[in-house]
């Protein structure tokens, strides 16, 4: 795991660019905290920052094949699942090979398959090639968009990287956000291909952009497609076990140490009890990791969203998998410390944060790093099987929007907490019913799919392109801040696939939400996990977090001249300050955590904000 960036100018010479490349390459340094190489040609310049998991001395980047008709150089980010049966056929087509990693694997297969090499690789990455045969730069990013990548379109050529910070950091690249981007803070629609930052872009998931002397051309190589199921449901529930059984086998590879993301809940456990049966054979113990509140037993309250807390689970599975487990406690002084907020922003470029959430996840993957290098994570798993609450919503499931957006009453906390002005420019309603109608006109209908199970196609649809790819982003921009590669065995591309063409009776055949991942793990899940009922990612409860906010936001409040209130609107923060109601008071913290956000975000970055 890594970071990447460089630098193509068809009209000026890049070697006396040198030291530009490097400082975008040093802004990466968290994602690649082993090693740095630059690469640097007359019309091309690549910069890569290191996280070494497999092959560890032989896996530097950039990395270069010298041809007679010029060098092909390759810097790239991720993990290639399948790259030993790729290894194995590229040595039969007489490639040479001399390291043991899958780096090496991805650009002779570039060499061998060209821009098809993408349609050969089973795992998640964003890589770009300069071939210097035909003086073109390709990027290419993994189907489901797990590993992030973005562009910036210049003049004579482009600017990319991993982060947007990497490419901000070149002069010609304007620290302006307009628009669109704007609409992008606060709409939570996540449009495929549009960056937050002005004149930047994110090469999509399941795509190919190719950059000459002719321009930039894009294609993509997958797409989530419709197609008929034909297995019953003992052959489709057997399947997914099998998939599971693969994909988890594959993710454990690594040459350092490996753990998982246990939160007691069906997808963690599953993968858990998996992973662990996997490495008792080989005498391996495997380590579990579970996040933790200070005072959470105490302070627990159960609500419509977290009807139980997730220790009991966590140790019932700890317990009958035998992982070597450890519960990472974090108090409130942690999570609201202004330091961690900032690192959090930091990590994200932007304010998109969830709040205690973002800052307990970010602890979280700090603690982990001091004991492993590699996490496997069940996120993405309430996409893939239906786990959410609104996918069994009679109002969700009629609404015209986006599901995750259709369950809220009233007029949006996001939209009422923007001052008047800069929420009538955004005009967030239109652009989100636009955004709606331009996803689910692509989504294809089954010939004869009853106008029910396209519904529910079309909400399934949605959460696998747009929502998901919001928490990814999350996971792989947090987690590589503190230089911890997390995995996500549920995006395997196969098993999305399978899953998401299986009829919505079928993913729901014992009446509760993921039927074909109960049915597939619960041989190996105490009965508590199987019995449990969907419960998200924990929040602390615990009142001094919320009275630090408070005070927080009060600082803020004092600053007459914060520009954060260009954009929201400052009588609506002193009144979720005071709030004292137990109704007003989530709503309150929310629009709290999102103004200290957008404040020290605005601090950070100082943006240029254009609304015209």
């Amino acid at each position: 795991m890594c970071g990447i960036t460089g630098w193509v100018s068809f009209e000026r010479d890049l070697r006396e660019e040198r030291p530009t490349v490097e400082t975008m390459t040093m802004t990466m340094a968290r994602r690649g905290p082993d090693d740095e190489g630059i690469w640097v040609t007359e019309h091309a310049a690549l910069g890569h920052r290191r996280l070494a998991i497999i092959d560890l001395p032989g896996g530097r980047q950039p990395m270069s094949v010298r041809t007679p008709d010029g060098d092909v150089t390759l810097v790239y980010s991720g993990e290639t699942y399948n790259f030993p049966e790729l290894r194995n056929e590229l040595l039969r087509r007489g490639h040479v090979l001399r390291t043991t990693s899958d780096t090496e694997v991805v650009l002779h297969g570039y060499l061998e398959w060209g821009e098809a090499v993408a349609e050969h690789l089973n795992g998640m990455f964003a890589f770009a090639i300069w071939d210097g045969r035909h003086n073109k730069l390709v990027m290419i990013r993994d189907r489901m968009g797990v590993k992030p990548l973005f562009y910036y379109p210049t003049p004579d050529g482009v600017l990319f990287g991993s982060e947007p910070k990497a490419i901000l950091a070149n002069p010609l690249a304007e620290t302006a956000v307009g628009l669109d981007g704007l609409r992008e803070l606060f709409a939570f629609v996540r449009t495929p291909g549009l960056a937050i930052w002005k004149g930047m872009r994110e090469v999509e998931p399941g795509t190919v952009i190719r950059v000459d002397r002719n321009g930039l051309r894009i294609d993509r190589y997958w797409s989530l497609r419709t197609a008929p199921h034909l297995d019953d449901r003992e052959t489709s529930v057997a399947h997914v076990r099998d998939l599971l059984d693969d994909i988890v086998r594959r993710q454990l590879v690594a040459d350092v140490p490996r753990c998982v993301l246990l939160s007691g809940g069906l997808d963690s456990s599953a993968l858990t009890a998996i992973a662990a049966g996997q490495l008792s054979g080989t005498g391996e113990t495997l380590r579990s990791f579970a996040v933790d509140f200070a005072g959470q037993a105490e302070n627990f309250v159960a609500t419509a969203l977290r009807a139980t807390p997730d220790t009991p689970y966590v140790h019932d599975v700890a317990k009958q998998s035998g992982t070597d487990h450890e519960d990472i406690v974090l108090d409130s002084a942690a999570l609201a410390d202004p330091e961690t907020r900032a690192n959090i922003i930091r990590a994200r470029d932007t304010p998109m944060g969830l709040g205690d959430m973002d800052a307990s996840l970010y602890l979280l993957f700090s603690a982990i790093r001091r004991h492993s290098t590699v996490a496997l994570s069940g996120e993405s798993a309430d996409e893939v099987f239906g786990g959410y609450q609104q996918f069994f919503s009679p109002k969700v499931q009629q609404a015209d929007t986006f599901p995750w957006l259709a369950s809220l009453t009233g007029e949006s906390p996001r939209r009422t907490f923007l001052n008047q002005e800069f929420g009538r420019a955004l005009d967030l309603g239109r652009y989100i019913q636009d955004s709606y109608d331009a996803a689910v006109a692509t989504i294809e209908r089954l010939d004869g799919e009853s106008d029910f199970e396209y519904r529910m196609r079309r909400i399934s649809h949605l959460y696998l392109t747009r929502f998901v790819r919001v928490l990814l982003d999350r996971k792989d921009r947090t987690s590589m801040a503190v230089g911890l590669e997390v995995r996500v065995p549920f995006c395997d591309h196969r098993l999305v696939e399978y899953v998401y063409n299986a009829p919505w009776a079928l993913k729901t055949y014992d009446g509760r939400e993921k039927s074909l991942l109960r049915g597939a793990t619960a041989d190996v899940l105490p009965q508590s996990v199987v019995e449990r009922t969907k419960s998200p990612y924990p929040s602390t409860q615990d009142p001094a977090y919320a009275t630090t906010l408070r005070n927080s936001a009060r600082d803020v409040l004092a600053d007459a001249a914060n520009p954060v209130f260009d954009i929201i609107d400052r009588e609506g923060l002193r009144r979720a300050v005071e709030a004292d109601t137990p109704q007003a008071m989530p709503l309150a913290r929310r629009a709290i955590e999102r103004a200290l956000d957008l404040s020290l975000w605005l601090d950070i970055y100082r943006p240029t904000i254009t609304t015209s």
